[in-house]
């Protein structure tokens, strides 16, 4: 009786070197695999080698990684392998904004983004009946001073060690986590925040773009570092907008490409499309 088949997404970084598609593809080959996608990349400035493949093959997990073990030993590759559409793990940080959290669990009830969020936590209760609406659990711990947010990140830290988290996203989350923590979950915190051009940083920045004329705003997806906002971007996008905009109409376009842009990073981690160059990503769409 024919196995049936699974599909594997496979990802991996290595020093670039001749020989590497060669090998991979032979190791898939043995495992009797069918490549159903396939991408890569070398970077000229790092000398770094990327790829990612889509494979069906009968093999389970375990026994397609003892194929590609041989092949990630002889090119030190760092690689990740996981089941096509598998949801991820993922925990949402949010504070009074709605917009990114419900586009989230919105996607995540229609399956168009695969992730699992089995909780939402917040610094404010004002957003405890939009996730009851969506039957997600949600708890709000205020940070007040520096001691309960020492106090709220470790509580965080056992619950993503008890649930299994394998992804946090900042969902207009309005606190700064500390470094130890950004550097505890490097490369599994994506932040949004809006971006206009010219930049408005501090308190109410769609004021400031009103009163100034703004005609593009925008916003960036990022991997959070211990430098505010300047971590390895994964998504932007900018609207044009005009004198006719009034402050609130300039709010809900900027919520709107907030949320959008902030649910394809999402995607794209949650599909293993997002690989980090040093500072920088590179995306296989």
């Amino acid at each position: 009786m024919t196995k049936p088949l699974n599909h594997w997404v496979l990802t991996f970084v290595c020093e670039d070197k001749p020989g590497i598609v060669h090998a991979i593809s032979g190791a898939i080959v043995a495992a009797s695999g069918n490549i159903t996608e396939s991408q890569q990349f070398t970077s000229a400035e790092t000398g770094k080698f990327f790829m990612r493949l889509q494979v069906e093959v009968s093999a389970s997990k375990e026994e397609f990684s003892n194929q590609i073990a041989g092949v990630a030993e002889t090119f030190k590759l760092d690689w990740h392998l996981d089941e096509v559409g598998r949801k991820l793990r993922t925990l949402v940080l949010v504070s009074k904004s709605a917009h990114c959290l419900n586009d989230l669990l919105f996607n995540q009830r229609s399956g168009q983004i695969p992730i699992e969020i089995p909780a939402v936590f917040s610094n404010h209760p004002d957003l405890a009946e939009l996730a009851e609406f969506y039957g997600v659990k949600f708890e709000s711990h205020g940070v007040p001073d520096a001691a309960s947010k020492a106090a709220f990140e470790h509580m965080l830290r056992d619950y993503i060690k008890l649930a299994d988290i394998e992804l946090i996203v900042l969902a207009r989350f309005m606190q700064i986590l500390s470094p130890e923590f950004c550097a505890d979950f490097e490369g599994k915190i994506i932040n949004i925040h809006h971006s206009f051009l010219p930049g408005f940083k501090g308190a109410n920045p769609y004021a400031q773009a009103h009163a100034r004329g703004v005609k593009l705003i925008g916003a960036t997806a990022h991997f959070v570092t211990n430098e505010l906002d300047e971590g390895p971007i994964i998504e932007q996008n900018v609207v044009r907008v005009d004198h006719g905009d009034s402050k609130k109409e300039l709010v809900a376009i900027g919520q709107d490409v907030e949320s959008k842009t902030l649910a394809q990073a999402v995607r794209w981690f949650a599909e293993h499309r997002v690989l980090l160059d040093a500072d920088r990503t590179i995306i296989f769409r």
